[in-house]
């Protein structure tokens, strides 16, 4: 059980992964807030948070869904080399970009 291989995990997400789908969100935010006031003006203003909800209960699983799956697909597992193994680098959490970049410094 010693010859096991050990394994590093590295969660490459950053928030460029995630902005585009923070603006759209907000951009559905602020759709649905206009229509709010454009229905509020109206003669019956209980639409108008009826409309909010309806479009915040409707967009916020779509938004978790698509960031999981977002950072599900930046997690990773790499094998350790025998040489990092032997070095104790083995730093639970760590970017591997960021490892390269600290060992060429």
């Amino acid at each position: 059980m010693n010859n096991a291989p050990k394994y590093r995990f590295a969660c490459t997400l950053t928030f460029g992964d995630i902005y585009g789908q923070i603006i759209v969100w907000l951009i559905v935010l602020f759709l649905s807030l206009a229509t709010a006031l454009a229905l509020m003006g109206s003669s019956r203003p209980v639409y108008a948070l009826v409309c909010v909800g309806l479009i915040l209960v409707l967009s916020l699983p779509f938004l978790l869904f698509a960031f999981v799956t977002t950072l599900i697909n930046h997690i990773e597992f790499r094998e350790l080399d025998a040489v990092e193994v032997k070095e104790g680098q083995t730093r639970p959490f760590s970017n591997p970009t960021m490892a390269t970049s600290q060992k060429a410094a």
